[in-house]
């Protein structure tokens, strides 16, 4: 018997001697044993163009003709006899024709055609190979049944077998679970049917969702246009931002611009402020600094009297030169110049004239006539000394007593009109009381004379009297001047 090709694999296969000898009865019982396969029914058209498609195939499918090409078999299917609808076409070689007779038919039932195979015999052959064809065409006809009620083309081998049953154990394990898991589904489900009230709450529960959605879609679509209007108010802020910040530019270029210039004028205000305070404090220098105690220092010097470090006075045990007390008598006759023009008052009687060391005092006659300069003439005593005349010898010094009364006379006029000008104020009075009469004159109750024996120390005594009480008169000068300079007037 002429091998057959694994239709899986193309491996030659060699027939069972089972398959040998079929006779119509076990031929019917395995065919009639292989599953009809139900037709599928095909997808429904999923659109317009599709259900176009699938009704023109159908109508073409239902006047088709016989097809033009049929399945390929191998060399060993190739058996002579008659070409059968239900089998594919089959080359007869030369030594094998297949005439057409009243020959032994084989019923094949298939799921198509029910009309039997008349039995092929040949002319040339013996009985032997009339049988070996009427067989072979059996077994084809039995594989061409099977391949035609399953999914798998046969004839195939051992080992295919084997792998397709392992490839079908594998589908069936994986069915049967599925399967399991549709049973266990449809358990859980039976067991989850809701009862009437379950239902109804869910009904209620579905529409408060519903409304909730809804409630939430409104709010959404608020949401959205507060979106749209925040979104217009962005954009309209981003504006304006763009425009603060330009003018924030400007603003620091203009504060830049300020503050250099706020610095130059701070700069120049500390340099007049510095200056105004150098200035202020020269001023308070100068205010503070008295010109008259500058141009006449009184002090002393134990027992004498100074002005401007001149002693006045002499005595045995301390014997002071004529030319420093001369000097000193200059500065006196000074101070009361100064004083009586800056207080503006003329002395009655007397004329002063400061010539230093030579100092003199006039006795104004007021019955003479008066001078070109408008003055009248007077006597002159000389308010010093030569030094010549021995010490102790009092006799000699008349006409230099007479000049210190004439001085002290003055310094009485000038301490009585400043006593006038402060009547009210308090301590406002000479320090030593002034008496100036017949040629005498005392201070502090002291005489100023110097003739006679022993006055050298009393007349000492005097003049530091006198200068005390020039002390008294040129602070008061000081103190008027203070006040006017800062325009008040003392009464």
């Amino acid at each position: 018997m002429a091998s057959l090709h694994c239709q899986k694999c193309k491996t030659p296969l060699k027939i069972d001697s089972s398959l040998e000898s079929l006779n119509p009865a076990s031929f019917n019982i395995l065919a009639d044993a292989a599953p009809a396969l139900e037709p599928k029914a095909p997808d429904a058209p999923r659109s317009a163009a599709a259900k176009e498609r699938r009704q023109h195939y159908d109508d073409v499918s239902q006047h088709a003709g016989p097809p033009m090409q049929r399945r390929d078999i191998s060399a060993s299917q190739r058996v002579g006899g008659k070409l059968n609808p239900d089998m594919s076409y089959i080359d007869i070689t030369e030594s094998l024709m297949a005439p057409e007779g009243p020959a032994e038919m084989i019923q094949t039932p298939t799921k198509s055609k029910g009309t039997a195979k008349k039995a092929v015999a040949t002319a040339t052959r013996a009985d032997g190979a009339l049988a070996f064809s009427q067989q072979m065409e059996t077994t084809l006809r039995l594989f061409e049944v099977l391949s035609a009620r399953s999914d798998i083309d046969h004839p195939i081998c051992s080992e295919c077998t084997e792998l397709l049953l392992d490839g079908l154990q594998k589908r069936q394990t994986s069915v049967l679970r599925e399967r399991d898991a549709y049973v266990e589904f449809l358990k859980q489900a039976q067991q989850d049917v809701p009862t009437d009230e379950e239902k109804a709450k869910t009904k209620r529960d579905l529409e408060d969702s519903q409304q909730r959605e809804k409630r939430a879609l409104d709010e959404l679509e608020a949401l959205e246009a507060e979106k749209a209007r925040m979104e217009d108010e962005i954009a309209a802020l981003d504006a304006e931002a763009e425009e603060l910040d330009e003018e924030e530019e400007r603003f620091w270029r203009e504060r830049n611009a300020f503050t250099s210039e706020l610095t130059a004028f701070q700069e120049e205000r500390d340099s007049v402020q510095n200056q105004l305070a150098h200035d202020t404090k020269s001023l308070e220098a100068l205010q503070r600094t008295n010109v008259y105690n500058d141009t006449f220092c009184i002090g002393h010097d134990g027992v004498f009297g100074t002005i401007n470090g001149l002693r006045l006075g002499r005595l045995a045990e301390h014997p002071v030169e004529w030319p420093e007390i001369n000097a000193a008598l200059g500065q006196a006759v000074l101070l009361l110049v100064v004083v009586s023009e800056k207080l503006g008052y003329k002395m009655k009687g007397y004329r002063l004239m400061p010539i230093g060391s030579t100092s003199k005092l006039v006795l104004e006659d007021p019955e003479a006539v008066p001078t070109g300069a408008g003055k009248h003439k007077g006597t002159v005593h000389e308010l010093f000394s030569s030094g010549n005349l021995p010490f102790g010898l009092g006799a000699f010094y008349g006409g230099f007593d007479t000049a210190m009364v004439a001085f002290l006379e003055c310094l009485r006029q000038l301490g009585e009109h400043v006593e006038r000008q402060t009547v009210g104020a308090p301590g406002m009075k000479m320090p030593y009381e002034i008496v100036t009469a017949k040629d005498t004159g005392r201070i502090g109750g002291v005489k100023i004379h110097l003739g006679g024996v022993g006055r050298e120390e009393q007349w000492t005594k005097a003049c530091k009297y006198v200068l005390t009480c020039c002390k008294f008169l040129l602070a008061h000068a000081s103190h008027v001047s203070s006040h006017e300079g800062n325009g008040k007037s003392v009464r």
